[in-house]
């Protein structure tokens, strides 16, 4: 009979927080290796869309940012036009 080891403390709270990473603005107090394994487990859930990329980048995290250039990953910026004429040209 093999007996399984619980999770750790830490692997629950990073899993907590990728459950929650649409409600977190700011990521770069994290340690290196917490925010690294933060941002595996986001691409391998699928949750990486524009806004958490760009608390990600906002780290300025080197590796997290060699990671994100070496998938070819692109923050699309998508433009806002004005939906009223304020300006004269």
């Amino acid at each position: 009979m093999s007996h399984r080891c619980p999770p750790s403390l830490l692997s629950l709270a990073i899993d907590a927080a990728l459950f929650n990473l649409h409600n977190i603005s700011d990521l770069s107090f994290l340690p290196e290796h917490i925010l690294i394994d933060l941002f595996l487990r986001t691409l391998k859930a699928g949750k990486l869309n524009p806004r958490i990329l760009k608390v990600f980048v906002a780290t300025g995290n080197e590796e997290i940012l060699s990671m994100i250039r070496a998938l070819n990953i692109q923050l699309v910026l998508t433009p806002i036009l004005p939906t009223r004429c304020s300006d004269k040209f």
